[in-house]
C-alpha cells in the first residue's frame, strides 16, 4: 500500500512538471525573490513597499492577515458561543428562545452567503462615505471604508524597554499570585479574588510605569481631510465583515457544544451546589463549567480549525489574506501554480496542526483523573 501511494504521488508530480514544461512555465522557488508588481492595501505589521517588496513579503503578509482574523475570530466566537450556549439552557423563556433562534438561523445558512450578506446588503449600503464619517469623540471614525482609530507610536529610546520590563515582571508576578491563590483554595477551601485584585494591580502598575519610563507611547489620531481620513490606524471594512461573519457563524456551533457539555454534567452536581447555597452564576463558574469543559473542548477544537479554514472565503469581499493575494493575485502574476498552491496548503496545514496541538495540551490538562 505504501508503495502504491508513493507511485501515485510520483506519477502526479512528474505529469504536472511535464505539463508545465510543455507550456513554457519554469517551476521553482526563484520567483520568490522577484519584486511584486502589485500593491497591498492592508498590512498592520509587515511593511509593504510597491516596487521594492518581493513575493516573499506578499506570502508572509498573507499569512499575517490570515492569522489576524483567525485569532480575533476564535476569541470572539468562544466568548459569544459560551454566552449563547448558557442562554440556551436558561430558565428564562425569552433568553432560551432567543438563543435557540440564533443557533438555528446562523448554523443553517452557508457561511459564504452570510459573509456576502453582511458586506453587500448591510454594512456597505448603511455606512456613510468618508466625508460623512460617524465620529466618536473625534478619535474614532466609522465609514464605508472601515474603522479609523488612534494608532500607538512607540518611542525608540530606552523608555520603551523599561516599560516593557515593568509590564513583563508584573504579568509574571500576577501569574504566580494566581497559582498561589489556586493552591490556597485547594488546601483551605477559601477563595482569594486573584483575578479582580490582579486586574487592579496590573492597571495601576502599567499606569505608574508609563509615567516613570517617560511616557514612551503616544497616540496618532486620525484626522478628517477633504476627501478621506489620514493618520491613525485603519481597520478595513472587509476585515471587520469577515471577522463578524466568522464569529457569528462559528459561535452557533460552539453554543451547541457548550449546551451538550453542560447537560453532560450529572444532575446530582447541580443539586449538591444548590444544597450548599451557591447561586446560579456560582454554580456555573465553580461546579458545572469546570466539569463540562472535558466534553466542550474536543468538538470545539474542530470549530476553531473550521474558522481558520473558512477565512479563505475572504476572497469574496477582497480581504487580503493568504488565498486572496497569494493563491490568487501572485499566482496570476507568476503562473507558478504548483509552488504557490503547495505553499498555501502547507500554511493551512501548519496552522491547523499548531491549533490542534495547543488545544489538545489544554484538553489533556482539564481531563478528570480517575483513581
Amino acid at each position: 500500500m505504501l508503495g502504491l501511494i508513493i507511485w501515485a504521488l510520483t506519477t502526479i508530480f512528474t505529469n504536472t512538471i511535464h505539463n508545465l514544461e510543455e507550456r513554457g512555465i519554469q517551476t521553482g522557488f526563484s520567483f520568490l525573490d522577484n519584486v511584486a508588481p502589485f500593491g497591498i492595501g492592508f498590512s498592520p505589521i509587515i511593511e509593504f513597499k510597491l516596487g521594492t517588496s518581493t513575493y516573499w513579503d506578499v506570502f508572509f503578509i498573507g499569512i499575517q492577515n490570515t492569522i489576524l482574523v483567525s485569532v480575533f475570530g476564535v476569541v470572539a466566537a468562544t466568548f459569544l458561543g459560551f454566552v449563547i450556549g448558557i442562554m440556551r439552557l436558561s430558565p428564562n423563556w425569552l433568553l432560551s428562545r432567543f438563543a435557540l433562534t440564533y443557533i438555528e438561523v446562523f448554523r443553517n445558512i452557508p457561511v459564504l452567503l452570510q459573509i456576502m450578506f453582511w458586506n453587500f446588503a448591510i454594512f456597505l449600503p448603511l455606512l456613510p462615505s468618508p466625508r460623512q464619517s460617524l465620529s466618536f469623540a473625534d478619535s474614532l471614525f466609522l465609514n464605508g471604508r472601515g474603522l479609523y482609530m488612534p494608532k500607538p507610536i512607540f518611542d525608540s529610546g530606552v523608555g520603551i524597554w523599561i516599560y516593557a520590563i515593568i509590564a513583563t515582571v508584573t504579568v509574571i508576578g500576577l501569574f504566580m499570585m494566581g497559582r498561589w491563590a489556586k493552591k490556597r483554595q485547594d488546601e483551605s477551601g477559601e477563595r482569594f479574588p486573584a483575578r479582580l485584585i490582579g486586574a487592579g494591580i496590573l492597571l495601576a502598575v502599567l499606569l505608574i510605569g508609563y509615567f516613570v519610563s517617560g511616557s514612551p507611547i503616544s497616540l496618532e489620531l486620525p484626522t478628517l481631510a477633504r476627501f478621506n481620513l489620514t493618520g491613525g490606524l485603519e481597520i478595513p471594512l472587509p476585515l471587520f465583515v469577515l471577522w463578524f461573519s466568522l464569529t457569528t457563524y462559528t459561535a452557533s456551533f460552539i453554543a451547541e457544544n457548550v449546551r451538550g457539555g453542560i447537560q453532560s454534567v450529572a444532575k446530582g452536581q447541580t443539586e449538591a451546589a444548590c444544597a450548599v447555597g451557591l447561586q446560579r452564576t456560582q454554580m456555573l463558574r465553580l461546579v458545572i463549567i469546570p466539569q463540562a469543559m472535558r466534553v466542550i473542548v474536543p468538538p470545539t477544537i474542530s470549530q476553531f480549525l473550521n474558522l481558520t479554514k473558512n477565512s479563505s472565503l475572504a476572497v469574496a469581499i477582497a480581504y487580503e489574506e493568504v488565498v486572496n493575494i497569494w493563491a490568487g493575485t501572485a499566482l496570476n502574476q507568476t503562473g507558478q501554480a504548483l509552488i504557490i498552491i503547495a505553499m498555501t496548503v502547507a500554511v493551512y496545514e501548519c496552522l491547523s496542526l499548531l491549533t490542534s496541538f495547543a488545544l489538545n495540551v489544554y484538553n489533556k490538562r482539564i481531563q478528570l483523573v480517575e483513581r
